[in-house]
């Protein structure tokens, strides 16, 4: 018996990058997966590569009303909701004075709302399961903050402090709240990144020095992530909740921090 065998399972930002790579690896182990995102064609590319156990949702994870119909949708095709994995994200750059009001209203939509939306419409469909498993994609830079993120750093500190009440909220219902956090990741928002800042490099040869300043010496892979999603979403991991997880090629464990006297 595969261990996802009988669940329902719902990605949001399942189309792309990390969240493609959970659709994948939950679906290999025997889920039934809803795919959550807002552009067709990515949803309608992912499902025919995940194959029948697989099925899209085309929506916006800022929208109330597209969050409660996606999980109907997990009921209505899959029987209810046993996990929820929160991949939906968005990087945008800018400090406090720079950054348009709109770009940080997007990015806390996104990044935050949207995991408070899609649990908000899952957790009661748990609750009829006997209990579930919610994960949530958050970041390293929810510790140590780059420059020139304002918004992104805070949001991704808040989907940690976001998780930590959620999952003393429901720990009485049987569901587990946990959130991973990564460094560099080799997905189309790192690749994008890359082109934006690579000046008078290549994308690759940025991705490359990037992954040069992590201790192990790379940049990580969307389905090392996928593993440790699946890990923290399965019954072997049912003692671990309000927990925040660190997957970053030791990219933390390398920073100092001067004390003054």
């Amino acid at each position: 018996m595969s261990e996802f065998d009988g669940k329902s399972i719902i990605v949001t930002g399942g189309s792309l990058g990390m969240g493609l790579a959970c659709a994948h690896r939950f679906a290999a182990g025997g889920g039934k997966v809803l795919i959550v995102a807002n552009d067709r064609a990515s949803v309608d590319d992912a499902v025919a590569a995940i194959g029948a156990n697989a099925a899209g949702f085309v929506g916006d994870v800022r929208s109330k009303d597209d969050m409660a119909a996606a999980v109907d949708t997990a009921v209505t095709r899959h029987g209810g909701v046993d996990v929820l994995a929160c991949c939906a994200g968005i990087q945008r750059y800018g400090t406090v004075v720079d950054t348009p009001e709109e770009v940080w209203d997007d990015v806390l939509d996104i990044n935050l709302k949207g995991i408070f939306l899609a649990a908000k419409f899952a957790i009661p469909e748990m609750k009829k399961r006997g209990g579930g498993a919610i994960v949530a994609i958050s970041s390293v830079q929810a510790y140590a903050s780059q420059a020139g993120v304002a918004a992104y750093t805070a949001s991704k500190g808040a989907i940690n402090a976001l998780v930590r009440a959620m999952a003393l909220d429901h720990a009485p219902d049987n569901i587990t709240v946990n959130a991973v956090c990564p460094a560099s990741i080799d997905t189309p928002m790192l690749r994008w990144a890359a082109d934006l800042w690579k000046g008078d490099s290549t994308a690759e040869a940025t991705l490359d020095a990037w992954g040069r300043g992590h201790p192990l010496g790379r940049v990580g892979k969307p389905a090392e992530v996928a593993d440790l999603v699946a890990f923290l979403a399965s019954d072997k991991a049912r003692f671990i909740t309000g927990a925040d997880i660190k997957i970053d090629g030791g990219v933390l464990s390398k920073l100092g921090i001067i004390i003054p006297d």
